[in-house]
């Protein structure tokens, strides 16, 4: 019986499986934007006009998709304080927390390798510039 169980968790949570909610929740967390807002939340708690200005590049639109989407998974918490005008915070939660530490992986590996990978863009484009790829 708990082996059933174990094995029919474990085949939930195979993001190689387009039908699953573990692909639909990989996809969600696995774009630009939410790694950059994850990261740029950190332990802090911060307003939406706040967040806004961390996340260079991100516009309005695309900030409030994000943080709706990672609202809905669990990553973040939305807190609406009833003062005029509304206040509203976003946080991290534990869940959040500790996709940020993979988040903070992935921002170090790219600091860290960002020459070799500029080199390589380099050298691959330079050689598709003296040959085309057949058609």
């Amino acid at each position: 019986m708990v082996t059933e169980q174990v094995e029919e968790s474990l085949e939930r949570a195979d993001v190689t499986r387009a039908t699953l909610l573990a692909r639909e929740i990989f996809s969600d967390i696995a774009n630009r934007w939410a790694l950059l807002v994850i990261n740029a939340l950190g332990e802090r708690t911060l307003r939406f006009t706040e967040l806004h200005a961390e996340v260079d590049g991100i516009s309005h639109k695309m900030l409030t998709q994000t943080l709706r989407t990672l609202e809905r998974d669990g990553l973040v918490q939305r807190t609406v304080h009833p003062t005029v005008p509304p206040r509203v915070d976003y946080a991290l939660t534990e869940p959040g927390r500790a996709l940020r530490t993979l988040v903070n992986g992935i921002c170090g590996w790219t600091r860290q390798h960002v020459a070799h990978v500029e080199a390589a863009r380099s050298r691959f484009d330079a050689e598709r510039r003296r040959s085309p790829a057949p058609r």
